[in-house]
């Protein structure tokens, strides 16, 4: 059984005249397009350890299976403006599960579409710890009372946002939690 013990947030921007080659470009940018990547659901595993992108690149192999948390978003239409976030929501108990949420939107910006997707972890964790839960509430007002009571103990993002170039040009965007064993 394999259940990570570190994960990595990166992000990353391509643009290309052809829409697989535009992802690969922000595959690369983001520094992960050398390895076969499995998407995986929204879990943060329990006692699970956030390392910087150079420490986890560096514990990883060309060619190796990893698995990821992963949004991305494509556009080839001109000025239009395309976004991808992970959010990330880690409980103040390390022996309970966390939560990550993947957000790609259009017309939003990076603080816009990065404040959703922490807004969406941390609401799903949230709900599994019993916390009130007011829907109508803004990000701000619900981040303070989760914080308040003291059972999420962290909230944070990875975004890239991007907009379409001229001619056709596919533009792609993508953010990740990359686990590494």
């Amino acid at each position: 059984m394999f259940t990570p013990s570190k994960v990595f947030l990166t992000s990353g921007v391509g643009r290309h005249r052809e829409h697989l080659v535009s992802f690969e470009e922000a595959l690369r940018n983001a520094g992960i397009a050398c390895y076969n990547l499995v998407t995986v659901s929204s879990i943060f595993p329990p006692r699970c350890k956030v390392i910087s992108r150079k420490e986890g690149i560096a514990q990883l192999e060309p060619g190796q299976i990893v698995y990821t948390v992963m949004s991305r978003a494509d556009t080839n239409e001109y000025c239009r403006l395309v976004a991808a976030s992970v959010g990330l929501a880690i409980p103040a108990d390390k022996n309970m599960y966390g939560y990550l949420s993947e957000h790609h939107s259009h017309g939003q910006t990076d603080e816009q579409a990065g404040e959703y997707a922490e807004d969406l972890a941390a609401s799903m964790l949230a709900t599994i710890l019993g916390l009130d839960y007011e829907q109508d509430a803004s990000w701000d007002e619900r981040k303070d009372l989760w914080r308040i009571s003291g059972k999420i103990v962290r909230t944070r993002n990875i975004t890239k946002s991007a907009v379409g170039g001229k001619n056709g040009i596919w533009t792609s965007v993508l953010a990740a939690a990359v686990f590494v064993p």
